[in-house]
């Protein structure tokens, strides 16, 4: 199931660091997609930059009947995360994530729910409870250049 997410860029401005960045829909190598791009700094307890969207509206997505995430990535080869929140994830730094390399031709990547791993949280991943999505640069000094073609759930091996 392809989604058509509304990205949104997301800096740790927002908490004072100092990271470059911007988003942008663009033809990238010949596709229409989501482009990440900037530089992350880890200056003034920075750190990351990120694009992501939230699921149905900003509501609740039941991902039940799925077996993981797939996405239409490329980029320049550096490592990203991709990041999901549910509803019982309270505070801005929890989260599921997975880790990925941004090959430098478009490549769909599929992402298991059960490779997601939790992140200063003790609760464990339900995908009845899905509603925010994100990739992102982060955890260290990197010029980022990262674009998402396509964005979906499916059914299926990996």
């Amino acid at each position: 199931m392809e989604l058509e997410p509304i990205w949104e860029y997301v800096a740790d401005t927002v908490m004072g660091g100092v990271s470059r960045g911007a988003f942008a829909r663009e033809i990238v190598d010949g596709r229409c997609a989501a482009r990440l791009f900037g530089r992350v700094s880890l200056e003034n307890n920075g750190g990351f930059i990120q694009m992501a969207f939230d699921l149905a509206g900003g509501g609740v997505f039941d991902a039940r009947a799925y077996d993981g995430i797939e996405l239409a990535v490329r980029g320049n080869g550096a490592g990203y995360e991709l990041r999901l929140r549910t509803t019982a994830l309270t505070r801005p730094w929890q989260s599921y994530r997975t880790a990925f390399r941004a090959p430098g031709a478009w490549t769909q990547l599929r992402f298991p729910f059960a490779q997601f791993q939790a992140h200063r949280t003790d609760v464990a991943f339900d995908p009845a409870t899905l509603r925010r999505m994100g990739v992102i640069a982060v955890g260290r000094e990197m010029d980022v250049d990262v674009s998402v073609a396509s964005v979906g759930f499916y059914r299926g091996a990996v």
